[in-house]
């Protein structure tokens, strides 16, 4: 189940492309990509000023000469690594959070076109509101596990035996909780905040599947930020909606 799963979120994001021309909903892509290159700027204006600080830091901690430049030089690469790690952690969950009000909109056209109902949930502002505190609420969430699972791990990368290994664990964090907040712009009319986690848990194939696009595109310079976030919730909702249909279907 988790295999296909993965599959079939990831072949999502062909036919994202061409639900997106088709619905014509490029309009919807403005907004969140203002708000990634504000927040993408700010964070790694943040991340180049204090790497080095907290690089020496570390380096402060070994006190012997033997070694010194070495571990510098090592704790230089880590505090930079944490330090990119965090940011990108801290990028994806304010974007995911900050544009749930404009992204929602988008999930809705995609399932009026798959079920042929008008859906209407998103037009007036206790409405907008109240898809910001829940993107808030999920993110803010969402990071803090993400952060706890991944800074051991990013610390036991480098350890030689465990690199590899903590390399692929640190992938799957990532694109699990990347993954999560896209499918929540179409969990949101569904399913409670409890329910909606306990719906991940049980279709983690598509959130890692989903979010792991998500978190490469992310690394094309400059346009990754602009189109990542609305492709990745067309990609989410197709199949968050297939499983939703499962699950009715089963009660």
């Amino acid at each position: 189940m988790f295999v296909t799963d993965f599959i079939n979120a990831i072949k999502a994001y062909a036919k994202a492309i061409k639900l997106i021309q088709q619905l014509n909903l490029w309009k919807y892509f403005f907004v969140p990509a203002i708000i990634g290159l504000v927040v993408g700027g700010i964070i790694i204006s943040i991340a180049y000023s204090i790497s080095d600080d907290i690089g020496n830091r570390i380096a402060s901690y070994w006190t012997f000469e033997f070694g010194k430049d070495a571990v510098e030089t090592a704790s230089q690469w880590v505090g930079f690594f944490l330090i990119l790690f965090i940011g990108i952690s801290i990028y994806k969950h304010i974007i995911m959070a900050l544009s749930a009000p404009f992204m929602s909109p988008v999930s809705e056209k995609i399932e009026e076109h798959y079920t042929g109902k008008k859906i209407n949930l998103s037009d007036t502002i206790p409405e907008f509101l109240g898809l910001l505190v829940r993107g808030l609420k999920i993110n803010l969430r969402n990071l803090f596990w993400e952060l706890l699972y991944s800074i051991p791990l990013i610390i036991l990368g480098f350890i030689p035996l465990f690199n590899l290994f903590s390399t692929a664990l640190l992938f799957y964090i990532q694109s699990y909780y990347a993954g999560f907040g896209n499918m929540d712009y179409t969990m949101e009319r569904h399913l409670n905040y409890k329910e909606s986690i306990d719906f991940v848990r049980k279709n983690k194939g598509i959130a890692v599947g989903n979010g792991l696009i998500f978190t490469l595109m992310l690394f094309i310079p400059v346009v990754g930020i602009i189109i990542t976030l609305p492709i990745s919730t067309v990609a989410s909702t197709t199949e968050t909606l297939k499983k939703l249909e499962v699950q009715r279907s089963m009660y």
